[in-house]
């Protein structure tokens, strides 16, 4: 008798077991690679599933970075120029530098890596509250390795700082928008990247130094309804349905790599089951050309061959490692908005 409530007792614990990681497990996003999100109706669409596109097999994309020349960018797909660049309108920046003690001023060139996601929400509309995610507490859940602390408009650098001037929003001050937050944060690199960055600094002396930590400045908020673009937003995301919210997450101010990011979540009425909601979300990272023309200096030194930025920056070296940035742009879009499309679905 014993022996037979013992067991009876097993398999009912080992069926709440299955039955408890199941659920995890249904809770996953994941991501199906495609061509071209945008061209995926909803009615195409799969339960907790990303398709997602990063577009590093176009035509327009250079061969050998995986990126976008921003004047191509421009060229080609305006729409996504408009909307996810730092601001409209915005252009490369004229950056002013000491050259031997005479001022001068060139263009810093950028590259785009430019990602598109979109899935189902099994929530009406008006049920989904993209507030939380301008909250501290939501921001942390998506990315515990990355800190962040609240700023001020008076903190923001490009408004403090003659050297990030360029960054000014044209029409406005960062941080100011009604019911925005700013911050500021800072993410250690990770794994082997500390150790090759402290060793390719000492092989150039004399030069801009490397930094074991990326650190930005952030706006994010939701857009109020006066503010939403319903014709543009519409033609971006390629899907003739109803606008029901947007958050806008702005990278203004980056210590290296990049000038700028722009991540923007559009949510939209399914056209053909109100009960449900399609997310559409766009992310625009800019790097500095300049930094994906050091190859040569890194090459030449047999231990750095592989610390050669646009393969760090593409996850296709061996210093990449974790989850996070120092995994490289494609595995941290990838797992970002793996995580963004989980806690909406929550």
């Amino acid at each position: 008798m014993a022996l037979q409530v013992f067991v009876r007792r097993s398999l009912i614990a080992a069926a709440a077991l299955f039955v408890s990681v199941g659920g995890l497990a249904a809770e996953e996003f994941r991501i199906e690679e495609v061509p071209s999100v945008t061209v995926i109706a909803p009615t195409k669409l799969k339960p907790k599933t990303i398709v997602f596109s990063d577009h590093r097999d176009d035509k327009l994309t250079d061969a050998g970075t995986g990126l976008i020349r921003f004047e191509d960018w421009g060229r080609e797909r305006s729409v996504q120029k408009q909307f996810l660049s730092l601001f409209p309108g915005y252009a490369e920046p004229a950056i002013k530098v000491s050259v031997h003690g005479i001022p001068k001023t060139y263009t810093e060139k950028l590259h785009m890596y430019v990602v598109e996601a979109r899935f189902l929400i099994g929530k009406a509309p008006g049920s989904v509250d993209l507030a939380r995610f301008a909250r501290l507490d939501t921001l942390e859940k998506i990315d515990p390795s990355i800190k962040h602390r609240r700023i001020s408009a008076e903190q923001a650098a490009p408004q403090v700082d003659p050297q990030s001037a360029h960054n000014r929003h044209q029409s406005r001050r960062w941080c100011e928008a009604p019911a925005s937050l700013c911050i500021e944060s800072r993410y250690p690199l990770e794994g082997k990247l500390p150790v090759g960055i402290r060793l390719a600094n000492k092989l150039e002396e004399g030069g801009k130094k490397i930094s074991e930590f990326m650190e930005f400045q952030t706006e994010i908020r939701v857009l109020p309804a006066e503010e939403v673009d319903r014709a543009g937003l519409t033609k971006l995301t390629a899907l003739e349905a109803p606008i029901a919210g947007v958050l806008e997450q702005t990278i203004f101010s980056v210590n290296q790599v990049m000038q700028f990011g722009k991540l923007l979540a559009i949510l939209q009425e399914h056209p053909a089951d109100p009960s449900r909601t399609v997310a559409t979300v766009f992310m625009a990272l800019a790097v500095e050309t300049d930094v994906l023309e050091r190859k040569k200096e890194f090459e030449n030194v047999p231990v750095l061959r592989n610390l050669i930025p646009a393969q760090v920056l593409m996850g296709k070296s061996s210093f990449n490692s974790g989850n996070s940035i120092s995994a490289g742009l494609p595995d941290y879009a990838r797992n970002r908005i793996r995580s963004i499309a989980d806690l909406i679905e929550r």
